[in-house]
């Protein structure tokens, strides 16, 4: 991904990057994105867009293993996110899930985060500390509460499930305060035509609409030239 294409990504919402890919594939019917409604910590902080540093939490009751091997596993998760390639976003999926009590997203892990060079963070679980996390490092999430309960890392770097999204270390993730996707490999080096496109033909139907005397005649043609635009 070359800088003009990540300054794109970031000045568009996760809607029209979904329109996108399918713009770039040729047809509709792209699914690689999450499903349900998620929470967004700074709905109006814009998007976060990175490969994806993947791992899974547990949070409802204590970890069986010992002290030491949980304390390890924490230090090679944090080793893991301060690694790999930038821009990055932190997916993390909380296997007790649709159950989820710990709160991993707080005002520490999203400062240690952010200073590891990470744009946000994607997960199934549960964020809080809503008025302390730093700007510049939205977290979307599936749920917002007050405990971090028996909060630990699980695995590190496998595949990871985020409401029905299933994402896999270095996949490219867009995400904002309407959910998230993965960008298909394939498409990645068609997507800042697509996106470029996609904007031109939209502009046609919306310039219109929001001029004074719109009226179904003008509305009629403007969808013809949107149609015959996408052909």
């Amino acid at each position: 991904m070359n800088d003009t294409l990540l300054k794109l990504l970031q000045s568009v919402d996760t809607p029209t990057v979904c329109n996108a890919i399918e713009v770039a594939q040729g047809q509709r019917g792209f699914d690689q994105f999450t499903r349900g409604t998620m929470l967004c910590s700074d709905p109006e902080g814009g998007t976060m867009v990175g490969y994806a540093r993947t791992a899974k939490i547990a949070a409802l009751e204590p970890p069986q293993e010992a002290p030491e091997v949980i304390k390890a596993r924490r230090m090679a998760y944090y080793k893991h996110m301060s690694e790999g390639p930038r821009p990055a976003v932190t997916v993390i999926e909380d296997v007790d899930y649709p159950n989820c009590v710990g709160a991993y997203w707080g005002e520490i892990n999203t400062t240690v985060h952010k200073g590891f060079g990470i744009s946000g963070a994607l997960t199934n679980g549960v964020m809080r500390d809503l008025g302390d996390l730093p700007s510049g490092f939205p977290v979307v999430a599936g749920s917002i509460g007050p405990s971090h309960g028996f909060v630990h890392v699980r695995e590190i770097g496998g595949e990871v499930d985020v409401f029905g999204l299933r994402i896999h270390d270095g996949d490219l993730v867009h995400a904002d305060r309407h959910g998230a996707l993965v960008v298909p490999r394939d498409v990645i080096e068609h997507l800042e035509v697509a996106i470029q496109k996609l904007l031109r033909t939209e502009h046609l139907i919306l310039q219109p609409a929001r001029e004074e005397g719109f009226s179904f005649e003008v509305f009629e043609k403007a969808w013809a030239d949107f149609e015959a635009s996408r052909t």
